[in-house]
């Protein structure tokens, strides 16, 4: 194809996926569930697995293999703007409220997960079918346990602001928990990618990179955007020069993360931990976050539902291995993070709905997914076995919590009326 007839298509492509999430989105209110959640069922609808199976002319027309390079880069610019702002949305305060139990929360949460995804890994690595030729056992234990580590810290902080927990005990425990389980999984991800390379010096240099970068950005880089920030604290309001500065930021930052070998994701969201607070981060969120999330976001999902075939997944082998990764999944976040928070001192309900809302995955983990797919340490097989599970552990999130704690503690008085804002 043209490079004409690529921007032709584009644009039609973007269409389709605008409105297959905003169908999707009018009925997921009425089911209890965040919009990131009907964005991940338009992306698999849209795929292979459903309107290829159904109208495969039409799938291949409107997706073509060439075609998916720009959708990619594209999926690559809304996935690096959401880590900055999310790492805009970062708090460290959180962090020192309820170190102790969180910190415990957290460490269940990584630990257990990692430890059934590693051995998981290890029982399937000798079939040939769900990870790359070249990934050795030990590799693919680390990824997929880093990968099953992963909580969807926005879609945490989501829920905890729509069901009213902000600033209350349960809330604040569970945006702590989920900042240092975040902000760890990313760590040990961003470590395992490092030590893909078959050259030692190349996984060392990029570890070093990496370290590199974080303490430039967030010992300089921090120091150097506070005479920024002064100006918007005084007006109230963010010029597009200073803007584009933190734009041009954002795109260095992603190169180089990139360039070393680790992911553009990692540079973005930790250039945004730097971000000076106030008037400043809120103009930031309030100009990126519209176009972010609305138009260049939902790329990425369609992106992964193009890469995620169902009709893999046909023996029943794969049947059990989906649903050992799904039990695990749970068992790793949702019980673990349960019960540590039930033996610091949590009351029962509140444990219970500490398990609940650390068990979601939402865009974090197809971020993670996806990062492994495109570096072949992931078969299509697997890829798709894991975006099913992300998939329903987001759709148990909301739900489960309602049912241990949401509707029992706003009848007891104890949380607000639920928001829709």
């Amino acid at each position: 194809m043209t490079p004409f007839e690529l921007s032709v298509l584009f644009f039609l492509q973007l269409g389709v996926i605008l409105a297959a999430c905003r169908l999707v989105g009018v009925l997921m209110p009425t089911l209890g569930q965040p919009p990131v959640v009907s964005e991940m069922i338009a992306g698999v609808l849209l795929g292979p697995s459903i309107f290829g199976a159904l109208l495969p002319g039409w799938h291949a027309a409107l997706f073509p293999s060439a075609s998916m390079p720009v959708l990619f880069v594209i999926a690559q610019l809304g996935l690096a703007l959401y880590m900055f702002l999310v790492g805009v949305e970062f708090r460290t305060d959180l962090l020192q409220q309820r170190v102790s139990s969180a910190a415990s929360v957290s460490m269940a949460g990584i630990v257990v997960p990692f430890g059934l995804g590693a051995v998981i890994a290890l029982a399937i690595h000798g079939n040939g079918t769900m990870f790359g030729r070249m990934v050795t056992p030990g590799q693919a234990a680390l990824y997929l346990g880093a990968a099953m580590s992963i909580t969807a810290f926005p879609m945490l902080a989501r829920i905890v602001h729509e069901r009213g927990l902000s600033g209350t005990a349960l809330g604040t425990l569970a945006l702590a928990a989920g900042a240092i389980d975040d902000a760890v999984a990313w760590c040990v991800l961003a470590v395992v990618l490092a030590s893909m390379g078959n050259a030692p010096t190349m996984a060392i240099a990029a570890i070093a990179g990496g370290a590199l970068y974080t303490a430039v950005v967030l010992l300089g880089v921090r120091r150097a955007l506070v005479p920024l920030a002064q100006p918007v604290e005084r007006h109230g309001a963010m010029t597009f020069p200073t803007l584009s500065v933190v734009l041009i930021l954002v795109m260095l930052g992603s190169w180089f993360t990139d360039r070393i070998g680790i992911y553009s994701v990692f540079g973005a969201f930790v250039l945004g931990t730097a971000m000076p607070r106030g008037v400043f981060a809120e103009e930031l969120e309030r100009l990126l976050m519209p176009l972010t999330t609305a138009l260049l976001l939902p790329t990425f999902f369609v992106y992964s539902g193009l890469n995620t075939r169902i009709s893999l997944i046909s023996t029943w082998y794969l049947v059990g291995i989906s649903a050992l990764v799904l039990a695990a999944a749970c068992v790793g976040k949702g019980v673990a993070c349960g019960l540590a928070a039930r033996l610091n001192g949590e009351p029962t309900a509140q444990a219970l709905a500490i398990g609940a809302l650390m068990n979601t995955r939402g865009l974090m983990e197809l971020i993670a997914l996806n990062i492994g797919y495109e570096r072949g340490i992931i078969t299509q097989t697997l890829f798709s076995i894991m975006v099913l599970m992300a998939l329903a552990t987001t759709l148990m999130a909301t739900p489960m919590f309602e049912l241990v704690y949401g509707r029992r503690a706003r009848l007891a008085g104890a949380v607000g009326p639920v928001r829709t804002g």
